[in-house]
């Protein structure tokens, strides 16, 4: 009687490798505009804390670093597409207003006797929530319109002509943003002429920056559009 050899059983099949996400997905300098966005939204809110004379107009200080944000914003959306731009905006918007909670929170802490600036840390820095609501919901919703202008621009005209989308779209969005803040912020606590003054100034100041500001437009990096 012979002996059959037992079949080797089947060795199994390996399962098929999950490939790596590719490292450098998010360019550096990607990141980098993004923390600049970021941080220039955090800057202008506090610097917008003192009403200085320039030119014999008051302006709060915040305007000449806020319209930044436009362009910035802008190659976001060129870089990073629609939906992270719109992702960056409500994410700075929360951010900010997390910061306003914050130095609220600092203000309301007692200080240590021998530091004695107490008073003075709280008159600047305690927000005044009126202003504070008012600059949020204006950024927001002055950026995110920006957002739509931009892509409206682009998907008709196509990614020709960059310097022209990004001073369509804050053309729409600055007086936006400028409205909402002027009348959200002074409307019940200065007289009208005063608050329109506020609007003009602020308004010629931020197109001012916005054409300083548009050459970060042409920065190198990845293009979606």
């Amino acid at each position: 009687m012979s002996l059959a050899t037992a079949p080797a059983s089947a060795a199994p099949t390996p399962a098929p490798a999950v490939p790596a996400a590719p490292a450098g997905t998010i360019p550096a300098a990607a990141v980098v505009i993004v923390a600049t966005y970021v941080a220039a939204q955090m800057i202008a809110d506090i610097a917008s804390l003192k009403i200085g004379v320039v030119a014999g107009l008051a302006v709060d200080l915040g305007t000449f670093i806020y319209p930044i944000t436009f362009t910035l914003r802008d190659l976001v959306h060129t870089w990073l597409g629609k939906r992270n731009a719109q992702v960056l905006v409500v994410t700075a918007g929360v951010i900010n207003l997390a910061m306003a909670g914050y130095l609220m929170g600092s203000a309301a802490v007692p200080g240590d006797p021998s530091w004695g600036l107490d008073r003075e840390f709280a008159a600047i820095l305690a927000p005044v929530w009126r202003i504070v609501v008012a600059s949020i919901v204006a950024e927001v919703a002055s950026e995110l319109l920006d957002t739509e202008v931009y892509h409206a621009f682009v998907t008709r005209v196509g990614a020709r002509h960059a310097w022209a989308r990004v001073l369509v779209s804050n053309s729409v969005s600055v007086p936006v943003d400028n409205l909402i803040f002027a009348v959200g912020a002074f409307a019940w606590a200065l007289p009208w002429g005063v608050v329109w003054q506020i609007f003009m100034v602020n308004l010629a100041v931020k197109y001012g920056m916005t054409l300083l500001s548009l050459p970060l437009i042409y920065l190198p990096g990845p293009r979606t559009r």
